[in-house]
């Protein structure tokens, strides 16, 4: 029962702040734009943050073992993204996005309690795994945060060459500065899931008992950072943007997910059964 209330008081959070960004962001009448996040609001997120963190730490290490089923692992990313939004805040002005995030929030503190999954990891205990898995997490989390953030853009696109800017888009930052903070985070990610590769293929006879081994976790990790290398490269030498970038960014997320979260969405809840 305490893990749940752990569990339900983040989401609690998320949710208050997600309703007042949407009533003081998005429905908002005043002519005067909305003033960046004040410090009593980066206060209250940052302690559904610190409460959302220790609900995934028990959600981890439950009874000495490391759980890391479908709905902790989802968790875990939408938690690390958020924190990597709570940081930016303090040096970008990212107002429209706000009632956003939260909602993303509510659904990560929820889900350990809708799919808690049995699945341990047998590793755990090695410093090489630790590692690789501290930097593969943070890559997950920034590519669902770019993910998240491309698609708002593309609405936000579309409503623009459709001449349909609506109140509640018109209090996004500019599309060019949505789109420096795109390319932003793809650049931080796309090194930290370089590493994250590098340190599977560097550790894995220690890990798995073998020089290197090719599972689907593998080809659709690789294929996600051949998306997002062949991106990054488009953009600095033919100055990809828009769309092109857009669509790129999407398709890397998807074989990223696919990765391991998506096969554990398939053992976990399509065939309810931990694997």
């Amino acid at each position: 029962m305490a893990s749940i209330l752990l569990h339900l008081v983040p989401a609690s959070l998320y949710g208050a702040l997600g309703l007042y960004f949407w009533r003081t962001s998005w429905l908002n009448n005043s002519a005067a734009p909305r003033q960046s996040m004040t410090r009593r609001e980066r206060l209250l997120l940052l302690a559904a943050l610190l409460v959302h963190g220790a609900a995934l730490h028990t959600a981890l290490f439950s009874d000495g073992q490391m759980h890391f089923g479908f709905g902790v692992a989802v968790s875990l990313m939408i938690w690390l993204a958020i924190c990597f939004y709570w940081v930016e805040t303090l040096y970008a002005r990212l107002d429209g996005l706000h009632a956003l995030a939260m909602p993303a929030g509510v659904i990560g503190a929820l889900l350990p309690i809708l799919f808690p999954g049995e699945h341990v990891l047998t590793n755990a205990g090695s410093p090489a795994f630790r590692a690789h898995f501290i930097i593969a997490m943070l890559a997950y989390s920034l590519f669902t945060l770019a993910a998240l953030h491309a698609m708002l853009m593309a609405v936000a696109e579309r409503q623009l060459h459709h001449a349909r800017f609506t109140r509640a888009l018109s209090n996004l930052p500019p599309l060019l500065t949505m789109e420096a903070l795109l390319f932003r985070l793809i650049g931080i990610a796309f090194v930290l899931l370089t590493l994250t590769l590098v340190s599977g293929v560097a550790f894995s006879e220690s890990l798995f008992g073998q020089a290197f081994r090719i599972d689907h976790k593998t080809v659709f990790a690789f294929v996600s950072w051949l998306l997002f290398g062949i991106l990054l490269a488009g953009r600095h030498l033919w100055g990809w943007r828009g769309r092109m970038a857009l669509r790129w960014t999407l398709a890397g997320f998807v074989a990223l997910l696919l990765a391991y979260v998506g096969s554990r969405f398939v053992i976990e809840v399509l065939l309810a059964r931990a694997g």
